[in-house]
């Protein structure tokens, strides 16, 4: 599970895995770092976590972009620390949780890799204990961050990270670099076109996906394009 970091800008960082080729993110402040994501289990989470130390000793606060598991099931490597999350992903973690642990613990025996489904089934499910519905700003000392919900698309609960002065957005996997963006069975892909415009007209620089390496807002226009057909 060993990745790699990917700067996009100054103190903000990509954090690139093999693993379903997933991006996880870090935005440091003067007081305090925003972990965005926590990975697949606690084995990831706290790989992750150590990576974090490496590059900054500050307290971190950790948001979960969307309840699909290889986003929220490290958490407990973070802990204790304030937990952000969209309200409805929130219950869907608290509902769907131990479904999805189940489900791809079976995928990950199917496909020979026992270790991973172990590690799944051992993490600990935490549920987010900050909660909002449209958007709320932290402030991670002389570097404000918004987490915004933008409208319907991989899911209804999908949460974006912007850090506007350095022109950076976490999308979650509302964008996806290296293979056609997933739409499971809790996808609104008739909504998906028009959020993706919320986001591109933040202005930012860099989008980072939620799996694949960093883009740029052509590449989310050309997606966007592609799900809109």
């Amino acid at each position: 599970m060993s990745g790699r970091w990917v700067e996009v800008a100054s103190g903000v960082f990509a954090g690139r895995y093999a693993e379903l080729d997933q991006t996880l993110g870090l935005v440091v402040g003067s007081a305090r770092c925003l972990v965005v994501d926590s990975g697949t289990d606690e084995v990831h989470g706290a790989e992750l976590a150590a990576a974090v130390r490496e590059r900054t000793a500050l307290p971190w606060e950790l948001v979960i972009t969307h309840a699909h598991f290889d986003h929220f099931f490290g958490t407990a490597a973070f802990l204790p620390c304030p937990v952000w999350a969209h309200e409805r992903c929130r219950e869907v973690i608290e509902t769907d949780g131990d479904e999805q642990r189940r489900d791809w613990a079976a995928r990950y025996r199917d496909k020979g890799e026992p270790e991973l489904a172990h590690r799944l089934e051992a993490a600990a499910l935490v549920v987010p204990d900050r909660v909002f519905t449209d958007r709320v700003e932290l402030d991670l000392g002389e570097r404000m961050v918004e987490l915004v919900h933008p409208g319907l698309g991989h899911t209804d609960h999908d949460v974006i990270v912007h850090v506007p002065d350095a022109g950076v957005v976490f999308a979650g996997d509302l964008v996806e670099q290296g293979a056609p963006p997933h739409a499971g069975p809790d996808a609104v892909p008739g909504q998906w076109p028009s959020t993706l415009d919320a986001v591109l007209r933040l202005g930012a620089r860099v989008i980072v996906p939620g799996h694949g390496e960093p883009v740029d807002a052509a590449f989310v226009r050309a997606q966007r394009d592609e799900l809109a057909r």
